[in-house]
């Protein structure tokens, strides 16, 4: 079970992360929440009641636009399912670039406040 450390740190940075998947390539939802799963072993496993909120404030913030389009991958016969498709606005690669360098700073300073064993915590205690 997550502790309420761990939920707060991948609230923090689930935007950043879905921004720069979708800038890194036009996905639709249930795409984002395998490709999160998957890059990140596991750490990164949402839900869809986490992953569409961050998805429609993107959107609101003009960072990611939707288009409802036909998979190319779906069978020829029967009915073909649209789905809503995002894929990142010139405004969204910016902020992308700036969230990357903000959060680089920000790792390297944490990184660095907590580089020094603590007295009495053996990595093993931490199991």
């Amino acid at each position: 079970m997550e502790t309420r450390f761990e939920q707060q740190l991948k609230k923090g940075v689930l935007e950043m992360v879905v921004l720069r998947m979708i800038c890194q390539q036009p996905a639709y939802g249930y795409e984002l929440i395998l490709r999160l799963r998957a890059e990140s072993d596991g750490l990164l496993a949402v839900k869809e009641g986490t992953l569409y909120p961050i998805l429609y404030r993107l959107e609101d913030d003009g960072l990611i636009a939707a288009d409802w389009q036909t998979p190319a991958d779906q069978p020829a016969k029967g009915r073909a399912m649209p789905k809503k498709t995002y894929t990142a606005t010139p405004a969204g690669r910016r902020a992308a670039a700036r969230q990357a360098q903000v959060w680089q700073q920000f790792a390297g300073c944490i990184d660095k406040l907590t580089a020094a064993p603590l007295p009495g915590c053996e990595q093993e205690d931490l199991q």
